[in-house]
């Protein structure tokens, strides 16, 4: 089997044991700008895989991020016989840390979740409404969305009468139940009325959120918004920190304000981790770490459990 067809074979396998696998599956393709696709697997030289790795810029965390694809696809070609050894170098240069999230204060949500604010975020923004723009900044904190989770819901997602968001087939390709909290609750009872008179459609696959004419948000122009909307809130990135904001810190912000306010109401956190984990639609613990950024409130919390324990206090 040539090393095209392999790499085809792998990306089906992947996919019917339920990954996306779409960079993955475009990383393997570019390969083959490197290597020779109808050749073996068994033909390709290190120094072949060292030309994807390497690239052009500086040492980035994609190319850990390449590596774990190469070395995933030639676990998959070894133990099928296809070859016998990988090509991957048996070392490689350690990449540079993680960016920390930007962890929103309770202040700074409130200037971004202005209505004032958010109005006169959007000079540009013909298909945008800032009554649509708000609601989904209040989704994407409120119910710890990713953006594309946000923009995908439809009207037959959300559930008012139990206060229940269904987040469809996402990163995962699992759908999940996602309870909302009682102010996000209100906001999107206050929204419905308002996307009505919109004009916006109210069939069941009608996107909750979207452009006046109906159709999907795109992220470009929500961005656009938000670089605006960050300005006018005076919401800078801090010394050490991420430098820019994001969007998606609004995901992060509601991951670390959970596990804050489990720690002041005294609950048991390790118990309540996997239960986070599975409310952000991750597969286990390890993708929810890097939500959990230390903020420091949240290790004020922790040394003042730790302290409670350590003095002969009963953990609730």
């Amino acid at each position: 089997m040539t090393l095209r067809e392999m790499i085809e074979q792998y990306i089906l396998w992947r996919r019917a044991h339920g990954a996306k696998f779409t960079t993955g599956a475009n990383l393997l393709r570019h390969f083959l700008g490197y290597a020779d696709g109808d050749a073996t697997c068994e033909a390709v030289t290190t120094t072949e895989v060292l030309g994807i790795l390497s690239g052009k810029g500086p040492l980035s965390r994609h190319r850990e991020n390449k590596y774990y694809v190469l070395a995933g696809f030639w676990r998959y070609a070894i133990s099928r016989g296809y070859a016998t050894r990988s090509p991957l170098p048996d070392s490689e240069p350690k990449s540079p840390p993680r960016t920390r999230p930007y962890i929103y204060s309770r202040d700074e949500l409130r200037r971004l979740f202005d209505p004032t604010n958010v109005a006169i975020s959007r000079p540009g923004a013909v298909q945008l409404d800032a009554v649509t723009f708000r609601t989904l900044l209040l989704l994407l904190y409120g119910a710890g969305l990713r953006f594309s989770e946000a923009t995908g819901l439809t009207l037959a997602d959300v559930d008012l009468a139990e206060d229940v968001l269904t987040i469809r087939a996402t990163k995962f390709y699992k759908s999940r139940l996602v309870p909302i909290g009682p102010q996000l609750a209100t906001a999107l009872a206050n929204y419905m009325p308002l996307r009505r008179r919109g004009g916006l459609a109210e069939d069941e696959t009608s996107f909750l959120v979207a452009n006046r004419d109906g159709t999907r948000l795109a992220s470009s122009t929500v961005q656009a918004s938000f670089d605006a909307l960050r300005r006018i809130a005076r919401v800078h990135g801090t010394a050490g920190g991420r430098q820019t904001p994001r969007l998606h810190d609004l995901r992060h912000s509601f991951a670390v304000h959970s596990l804050t306010a489990w720690y002041r109401q005294g609950a048991d956190v390790q118990q309540l981790l996997p239960a986070l984990s599975t409310y952000l639609g991750h597969s286990d613990l390890e993708g929810t770490k890097v939500y959990l950024s230390m903020t420091p409130e949240l290790l004020q919390q922790a040394s003042l459990r730790f302290a409670h324990y350590a003095g002969g206090g009963r953990d609730k």
